[in-house]
């Protein structure tokens, strides 16, 4: 039974069908919904939205948080219902139709979304779907897996549609810390000064006669694709913990170093995962997704608290740490996305953060959203807000991908996410480039001696003394050759074949 899910009486009335939900969003509508990296998502509703998008025109705005599971932006996008998308995506299908310009894509920094909202900039919200635990005697909503941006969503929508999911436990109540900002100019201060602050309230404040339909589900959040750590991703967490281990010997930091943050994925989850074997400890976390080494860490006693604003996590962790949240319940906190990216409290924190790299170039200018320049792969997130803050702003990449035909460092950067003044350390198995208060010339020796894959090092130092001598400059580039290993892959698929192309050869 659902009605101890559902406290207010007067609001049983309102549970539908997921159909009968969905008709409430019409053709051209914008729809806020919950969902940060496959957590948290409304599961019912976008399906039957989907359904009926097959039937008959139907296209959205759709605003999240940033991905969503369980194929919900492939089957909203198969069935054309998605018009436009922001602020993150990681899904193939939707991908291709970003691509080939059927869905237009606003790839933002994910404390930026809701900002943009408040102030009329984007918007309105006429629907909000939330996914929650229950529906307190107040008409607040008790947010799941993920808050995002889903309070912001729920507070400006016309509509609020919230999905009920029986899989989670009501002891997940308590564990979200719901804290909005005050209007600019006046705002004042966000009261955070240590990642355990609890600032807010644990739930959603509404005026439940905006509550339009109500959903109950059971469907559980997919799971990660996250890989464990293999030899090169270890070499990468070695080259990091050993960085910040002289860090400690020379009184740069203490033994808990500071408040971490890693980004999405299986590359920064298995550095995460390197800590456990250092000595470090009581370390705490100040980070936008809480992955498998955040439980990792939790389980060895090496973290004693760690704030996000998702939980993600592979197979093998999820029905453990979920059906086991109330253990970790006293050492969590899920925030709006807005508060756990945002950059005055990244500043204040003064955070080590460690995220993805698609490329890096050898003067420190980072790649994290394109693929040769024009094709995006899923978006900036929260890369930008943690990287241009932090205290420490770390880029983790292997060398090489597939199979050695791609050299993941480059002369030149086809797209930059992060220029080289938001770049301090580049790390990949080969080594880690301290950037830190170098200029141009000398940052491009450090990253190709100690980043680059021998098979590409002789190639990168070719360019860049062929630049120093032919053109010179601050930042030596030879235009006409700076992007010879992209066209070398396009052209043979191998940036080892760059001497093959022909502006590569020309002097």
């Amino acid at each position: 039974m659902y009605e101890d899910r559902i406290k207010p009486r007067s609001l049983w009335s309102k549970v539908v069908t997921p159909e009968e939900a969905a008709l409430h969003i019409r053709d051209g509508m914008t729809v806020g919904m919950s969902g940060f990296t496959r957590a948290g998502e409304a599961k019912a509703v976008p399906l039957a939205l989907a359904e009926r998008g097959r039937r008959e025109p139907l296209k959205i705005t759709l605003l999240t948080g940033a991905s969503l599971g369980n194929d919900l932006d492939k089957t909203l996008a198969e069935a054309n219902v998605l018009a436009r998308r922001l602020p993150f995506q990681s899904d193939p299908a939707l991908r291709k139709r970003i691509n080939a310009g059927e869905v237009m894509f606003v790839d933002q920094h994910l404390s930026e979304t809701v900002e943009m909202l408040r102030s009329r900039q984007l918007g309105p919200v006429d629907v909000a779907i939330v996914e929650a635990v229950m529906i307190k005697e107040d008409g607040s909503i008790v947010p799941t897996t993920s808050v995002g941006n889903s309070a912001t969503f729920a507070m400006l929508a016309e509509k609020v549609i919230v999905e009920i999911n029986l899989t989670l436990s009501p002891v997940m109540e308590g564990l979200h810390d719901i804290y909005i900002p005050t209007r600019r100019p006046f705002r004042g201060p966000i009261p955070i000064t240590r990642p355990d602050d609890r600032v807010g309230v644990p739930s959603i404040a509404i005026d439940p006669s905006r509550i339009a339909a109500i959903v109950i589900t059971a469907k559980e959040d997919s799971c990660a694709a996250i890989q464990p750590p293999d030899a090169e991703t270890k070499l990468i967490a070695g080259h990091l913990t050993e960085f910040l281990t002289n860090e400690v010997r020379r009184g740069r930091l203490g033994s808990s170093l500071a408040p971490l943050q890693a980004g999405i994925g299986s590359i920064a989850n298995a550095v995460l995962h390197g800590f456990l074997d250092t000595d470090f400890h009581d370390l705490t976390m100040y980070s936008e997704v809480l992955q498998d080494s955040t439980f990792d860490l939790f389980d060895a006693g090496k973290m004693v608290f760690a704030s996000g604003s998702s939980i993600t996590l592979s197979p093998e962790r999820h029905d453990q740490v979920l059906h086991d949240i109330g253990r970790y319940k006293s050492r969590l906190v899920l925030r709006p996305q807005e508060i756990s990216n945002h950059p005055e409290v990244i500043r204040r924190l003064g955070l080590i953060a460690i995220n993805t790299a698609l490329e890096a170039d050898i003067y420190g200018n980072v790649n994290s959203t394109h693929v040769a320049g024009s094709q995006m792969m899923n978006g900036i997130g929260g890369s930008g807000d943690f990287a241009r803050n932090a205290y420490l702003s770390v880029f983790v990449t292997k060398s090489t991908a597939k199979g050695g035909a791609i050299s993941s460092i480059v002369p030149f950067a086809t797209h930059v996410d992060h220029c080289e003044h938001d770049v301090d350390l580049i790390v990949t198995e080969q080594g880690l480039a301290d950037l830190r208060g170098l200029a141009p010339r000398e940052r491009a020796a450090v990253v190709i001696d100690t980043c680059v894959h021998p098979e590409y090092r002789d190639l990168l130092r070719d360019y860049y003394r062929d630049a120093e001598r032919t053109v010179g400059g601050q930042t030596p580039h030879r235009l006409d050759r700076a992007f010879a290993l992209h066209l070398a892959y396009q052209t043979h698929g191998d940036m080892r074949r760059a001497a093959e192309v022909p502006e590569a050869a020309a002097e």
